[in-house]
C-alpha cells in the first residue's frame, strides 16, 4: 500500500459506508458503535501497520504494535504525508 491515494481510499471508504448504513437505517446504533470500534481498533491498526511494513519502516511482525496509543503519531509523516 505504497500509493497514498489507495491508502486514503482504504481508510476513508469504510467510514463512508458506515455513515451511509446508519443514515439509511440498515444498522441500529449499537451495531454502528461496534463497527466503529472494529474500524478504529482492528482495521486501522492493520492498514496503518501494513502501509508501514510495505514501506520497510517497521517489520511485518510489529504490525500489531500499531494498536498502542500514540504509535500512529510516531509515524505521522510516513503514514499520511509521504508517498
Amino acid at each position: 500500500m505504497k500509493n497514498l491515494f489507495i491508502y486514503y481510499f482504504t481508510i476513508l471508504s469504510p467510514i463512508g459506508i458506515l455513515i451511509w448504513l446508519s443514515r439509511t437505517d440498515l444498522v441500529d446504533s449499537t451495531l454502528f458503535v461496534l463497527l466503529l470500534f472494529f474500524y478504529a481498533l482492528i482495521f486501522r491498526t492493520y492498514v496503518d501497520g501494513k502501509r508501514l511494513a510495505d514501506k520497510n519502516i517497521i517489520p511485518k511482525k510489529d504490525i500489531w504494535k500499531m494498536i498502542i496509543p500514540g504509535k500512529r503519531f510516531e509515524y505521522f509523516k510516513e503514514l499520511y504525508l509521504k508517498k
